[in-house]
């Protein structure tokens, strides 16, 4: 009968590296494969609509791009337009501008912002930039005549 030899030292090193590495890579699989399903995971009934109400129903608020549809990866502008719940334009309201894309977990490339008021309920709404296409989300927080509302916008950019 033989002795079974202990294994040497740099035998069990490369075993443990070897291990190691394979964690990584099944880590890194698993990621990948949350991530192309995220990714995929547009609602069905996703409202794409330009006019909204706010989430408490005190605005009535729709945009329209600066250019035919919205662009991707080339900066323009918005006009927003904002009326109370009876239809009555909103000035001098004081509204501010997130947006980010769900499925990606990142925001927008720039700070769009409100720059002027143009009357008659509308505001420009300028630094507007989408970098890729998908599913994108604009946020506006709206202050006007002591109330405060907010309002998504969803949009898939091709």
């Amino acid at each position: 009968m033989q002795e079974s030899k202990p294994k040497s030292t740099s035998v069990r090193l490369w075993l443990w590296i070897g291990g190691i590495v394979a964690a990584l890579v099944l880590a890194f699989a698993i990621f990948m494969v949350t991530m192309g399903m995220r990714m995929n995971a547009v609602p069905s009934d996703l409202d794409t609509s330009t006019t909204q109400r706010t989430e408490n129903g005190v605005f009535n608020v729709s945009y329209i791009a600066s250019t035919d549809t919205v662009p991707v990866n080339q900066m323009h502008a918005w006009t927003l337009h904002v009326e109370t719940a009876d239809g009555q334009p909103v000035e001098d309201a004081a509204i501010s501008v997130d947006g980010d894309m769900p499925q990606h977990g990142h925001g927008l490339p720039t700070r769009p912002q409100v720059t002027k008021y143009l009357g008659d309920g509308d505001y420009l709404v300028e630094g507007m930039k989408f970098q890729m296409a998908g599913w994108w989300v604009m946020d506006f927080t709206i202050t006007a005549n002591g109330q405060t509302d907010a309002v998504r916008f969803n949009m898939r950019l091709q």
